[in-house]
């Protein structure tokens, strides 16, 4: 048995609302440790990817969040992990387009 807590996701056992083919891998990002619970919250990483299409695969997310262009409530966060949640703010700044996450329930 493994000592701490657990690093991987698989896809499987992703929440739903992440909306995640079952086919296309077999591991899921694994929201880090923030302000929301790991049920209700959207990693950045499947925000840009998988909803807003900026970038093909998740090295680009990488990239993308690592030149500081993403802030979260008005605060830059680098972590691709990172858990957005309900009515969180999600500003990109090159583009100057502002998102609130809001949950179809």
């Amino acid at each position: 048995m493994g000592r701490g807590p657990k690093k991987h996701l698989k896809r499987a056992n992703a929440p739903k609302h992440w909306m995640l083919d079952k086919l296309s891998g077999s591991f899921a990002p694994k929201p880090s440790a923030g302000p929301h619970k790991m049920r209700e919250c959207l990693p950045l990483i499947i925000f840009l990817r998988n909803r807003l299409k900026y970038a093909l695969t998740g090295d680009e997310v990488k990239k993308i969040v690592k030149q500081r262009l993403i802030k979260v409530d008005g605060k830059v966060r680098t972590d691709v992990t990172f858990p957005a949640g309900f009515m969180d703010v999600v500003t990109i700044e090159k583009t100057g387009e502002h998102f609130r996450l809001i949950f179809d329930v």
